[in-house]
C-alpha cells in the first residue's frame, strides 16, 4: 500500500530540482538519495529515484535520477508523491501514526458528538495540527491534553476540548 509523502509545488532552478511540501513525518528516511517514490501524473505512476535531498526555507528539495532539466519536472508541479507504507526503516512509536491513518477518522467531543473529520494535517514545528471538517473548521492540536483516543481500527478521535477550541 502507498502512503502520501509529499506534493511538488514548484521546480527550483534550471537543472531539475523540485520544492516539496512534506505529507510525513519521516522525511529524513522517505527523501534519502536511492529512495523510490512514485508521482502520480496524468492517471500514470511514475517511479523516480532520488539522487539528491536538501532542506531549503522550510521545503525539502529534490532532485531524481535521469532528470537534469527544468522542461522534465515542470510538467509534475502540484502532483504527489507516494511511497510504500511499509518501509523498513520507520518504526512507530508509541502514540505516532502515519498521516494517512489519521486523515479521515471522525473526531468526537467528551459527550461522544462528532465534530468532523479530520482533513489534512499539517506541522507547526512544536507539534501537528488536524484540520478537522464539521459544521466549520477546526484546528485540533495533536497534544496530550487535548487528544485522549485514537483508534485506528474504527477510523475513531476523542478528544477533550480546551476552552475556545471549538468555538
Amino acid at each position: 500500500m502507498q502512503v502520501e509523502v509529499g506534493q511538488i509545488v514548484n521546480t527550483h532552478g534550471i537543472k531539475g530540482e523540485v520544492k516539496v511540501k512534506s505529507n510525513s513525518d519521516f522525511t529524513e528516511t522517505r527523501f534519502q538519495p536511492g529512495e523510490v517514490l512514485t508521482v502520480k501524473h496524468n492517471n500514470n505512476e511514475i517511479q523516480l529515484t532520488v539522487t539528491s535531498y536538501r532542506v531549503h526555507k522550510g521545503f525539502h528539495m529534490l532532485k531524481f535520477n535521469d532528470i537534469n532539466n527544468i522542461n522534465e519536472v515542470e510538467q509534475y508541479k502540484g502532483d504527489f508523491l507516494y511511497q510504500e507504507r511499509d518501509h523498513e526503516d520507520i518504526e512507530l512509536a508509541e502514540n505516532e501514526f502515519y498521516y494517512s491513518d489519521i486523515i479521515g477518522c471522525t473526531v468526537f467531543d467528551d459527550e461522544e458528538t462528532p465534530i468532523g473529520r479530520v482533513i489534512n494535517i499539517f506541522e507547526t514545528g512544536a507539534n501537528d495540527v488536524w484540520v478537522v471538517k464539521g459544521d466549520k473548521e477546526y484546528l485540533i492540536p495533536y497534544i496530550a491534553d487535548v487528544v485522549k483516543v485514537i483508534d485506528i481500527e474504527n477510523k475513531t478521535i476523542h478528544i477533550t476540548p480546551m476552552e475556545g477550541l471549538l468555538d
